[in-house]
């Protein structure tokens, strides 16, 4: 015999509002009726935020390029 129970999910758990008469075990189907769409984190950066009137140069990405440090011993060639 098929039974309906209304019930919420949330993060991961099933919560039913009350309990199906005779079962103590079965299988179920569940149908998310009117789901809320999970809400994105908000950032703390955003791609851009701070772009202002100049533009990076191949020589910003060249000044800024890691060349090794000569203290750790590591060949860095």
């Amino acid at each position: 015999m098929l039974q309906s129970i209304e019930g919420v999910y949330k993060q991961g758990n099933i919560q039913l509002s009350e309990l199906p008469e005779d079962v103590s075990e079965s299988r179920v189907i569940v149908t998310f009726l009117e789901p809320q769409k999970a809400q994105k984190p908000k950032r703390m950066i955003s791609f851009g935020m701070f772009s202002g009137d100049k533009q990076s140069t191949e020589e910003d990405f060249q000044i800024a390029e890691f060349q090794g440090d000569s203290e750790d011993s590591l060949d860095w060639s």
